[in-house]
């Protein structure tokens, strides 16, 4: 889920480490044959009535989805107005209950260390795109390193946007990250 960010991550460090003055990170997700789909549907991780209830109480599973993502970077230059990428991190999540059961105390380190590394505090966000895939396993545990990696850095006020666009377009899996971003 996280490979084609993983290739933004490359990329940016590629510019910024002068290796290249431009770099384009690109991921397609498309579903080609019904294998897959059938088995995430026997294992229970599709959601049932095909809605993708991100960080909601109702979430049963996620929706499957097809995409294109591509990002491209290069320094900043003051004359012209894009999105910055401040810093990024990719980090392994270590041993885990299962391919759906994210470290919770992995993701919170990562939060930190991302936030270290592109020299901005918690209270510096306004929003927070997260995986969020539906899920009653994932999302609680991703729910929860948030709140103890940055609400718990920053006052409540003013209140930080949560986002979670596979509620709108569901899961693009190696295409999620660049979706997100």
């Amino acid at each position: 889920c996280s490979s084609s960010l993983a290739a933004v991550h490359a990329a940016g460090t590629a510019v910024h480490g002068c290796e290249c003055d431009l770099a384009l990170a690109m991921a397609v997700s498309l579903i080609l044959e019904a294998q897959s789909t059938v088995g995430a549907a026997v294992v229970g991780m599709l959601a049932f009535d095909g809605r993708c209830k991100t960080l909601d109480v109702s979430a049963n599973g996620y929706t499957r989805s097809e995409s294109v993502g591509a990002a491209t970077l290069q320094k900043a230059d003051a004359g012209i107005k894009t999105a910055v990428l401040d810093g990024s991190l990719v980090r392994q999540d270590g041993r885990s209950a299962s391919l759906t059961a994210p470290s919770g105390p992995q993701q919170q380190a990562l939060i930190v260390a991302a936030l270290i590394d592109g020299g901005v505090s918690a209270s510096d966000l306004a929003l927070v795109e997260t995986h969020g895939t539906g899920t009653a396993l994932g999302d609680p545990i991703e729910a929860g390193s948030l709140g103890g990696s940055v609400l718990d850095a920053r006052a409540p006020e003013p209140a930080l946007a949560v986002g979670g666009v596979k509620a709108n377009i569901g899961h693009a899996e190696p295409a999620a990250g660049t979706t997100g971003l």
